[in-house]
């Protein structure tokens, strides 16, 4: 049986370059406008468009009413209707009045949508879970419940018009209904907003349940953070063996997967692949994504993935940087992993490349190449953030004699009359359990 070809609707891009203006708000941007265009063609690609055309317009603020300009609005449309594309993606923030002017501009034949309505889209496409179904609806709803207002609104004041045309019951009589239906949708997606909230509170408060359990098992966790198609689920697999789907796409993962690693001292550690970041990143996702995200903030050690190759590498690792500090991860121990150095003519060459601190390591997930350095500076980096401690652990407490010598690093031990001495350091994670028992305490 011939499959049936699915036909992809076409998108025409619109992006804005912000010329430097003393005080102003709207400051030129670390991504060139081509190369954040270039970038959201491929989240275009990603949601299931063809990208046809693009435009770009010189700005030093938006334009109130249609954010770059009734005339080139206007040009753009006519361009738009020639090439027949189904959709005008802008790439910054569209207010609901610069959504609504734009859409009378473009007419009812033509999408009018922005960055953060694509990546939500792109979102919803890729949430397998019901967690991450709870965190995309919310975010969309929340962002859509704004420019639904002024959608029923632009609906109702054409059914008053058509009222007074026909000689009815004119504007007021047509604007209450109109105005019901707008509250009554109001209502109903609030109710779903909090419904949603009450959720994905209990998710929060199942994972905060799991992260007390893998403490109580004293495996340090380390989570993969990074710009969105940087390699972190190509890194998880390779140094786990798990089977952690990836693809050449943005935003192909967005369930955060956990797994098991041996480090070359015999230390079990947990691991942590997270949702990737990206410029722009709608803030409705960072607070939708709260539960999935405290997999970063409660972590030990953050892995950096850097696609070293990619000429807005910078600006990407800026944008990280921005993100962790956004949600309160900012200050956490971390090591910068320079991965795809494999697409280098020499892997030294990523250090000559990037500005990077002196905890660096240059690998590449897909082919293994520097993975050993990689499992070794963990260790070092785990055992640095280790708590020194002495404790006198009485004969009882074998147990916490065991876990000592399991997790810890020990410099002294004594077999004393009423249990055992031990000097030596412990993870953070575990320390707690032994300051019942320790000197100066």
């Amino acid at each position: 049986m011939k499959e049936i070809e699915t036909v992809r609707e076409t998108a025409f891009l619109v992006g804005v370059e912000w010329k430097p203006r003393p005080g102003g708000r709207y400051e030129p941007a670390a991504w060139p406008v081509e190369e954040s265009l270039a970038e959201l063609a491929r989240l275009a690609d990603t949601a299931g468009l063809t990208v046809i055309g693009q435009e770009r317009q010189t700005l030093d603020r938006p334009h109130p009413a249609t954010f770059i300009g009734r005339g080139k609005a206007e040009t753009i449309a006519a361009t738009v209707r020639a090439l027949g594309a189904d959709v005008v993606i802008f790439d910054d923030e569209l207010s609901p009045r610069h959504q609504r002017e734009l859409e009378a501009i473009f007419g009812d034949e033509v999408k009018v949508i922005d960055r953060t309505t694509l990546i939500l889209d792109i979102f919803a496409q890729h949430a397998h879970t019901k967690e991450g179904a709870l965190q995309v609806a919310l975010a969309q709803y929340e962002y859509r419940l704004p420019r639904l207002t002024q959608a029923w609104t632009r609906r109702a004041l054409t059914r008053q018009a058509g009222g007074r045309a026909g000689g009815a019951t004119g504007g007021v009589g047509l604007r209450g209904p109109g105005e019901t239906r707008l509250e009554m949708d109001r209502r109903l997606i609030r109710r779903r907003i909090a419904q949603l909230k009450r959720e994905l509170e209990e998710v929060r408060a199942h994972r905060a349940r799991h992260r007390r359990q893998r403490r109580r098992q004293g495996l340090p966790t380390v989570a993969l953070v990074g710009y969105t198609n940087a390699g972190k689920s190509t890194l998880l697999n390779a140094l786990s063996g798990a089977e952690v789907y990836i693809a050449d796409q943005l935003f192909a993962t967005l369930d955060p997967t956990t797994r098991r690693v041996e480090l070359p001292g015999g230390t079990i550690i947990l691991v942590t692949d997270t949702v990737g970041f990206i410029q722009k990143l709608p803030t409705q996702l960072i607070a939708a994504f709260r539960a999935t995200l405290e997999e970063v903030t409660e972590a030990d050690l953050l892995l950096h993935v850097i696609d070293a190759g990619h000429p807005q590498a910078e600006a990407q690792a800026l944008t990280v940087f921005e993100t962790l500090e956004e949600i309160g991860a900012g200050g956490l121990p971390m090591i910068t992993v320079l991965n795809k150095v494999d697409r280098f003519p020499r892997p030294d060459l990523a250090r000559v490349a990037l500005p990077v601190g002196q905890r660096s390591v240059a690998i590449s997930a897909l082919t293994g190449y520097g993975l050993d350095d990689l499992k070794a500076a963990i260790e070092a980096a785990l055992e640095e953030a280790m708590v020194p401690l002495s404790v006198h652990l009485p004969y009882a407490r074998g147990d916490l004699v065991s876990l000592f010598h399991e997790r810890g690093l020990i410099d002294e031990e004594r077999h004393e009359a009423d249990g055992t001495f031990i000097r030596g350091r412990l993870p953070s994670v575990l320390a707690p359990r032994f300051f019942p028992y320790a000197e100066g305490r």
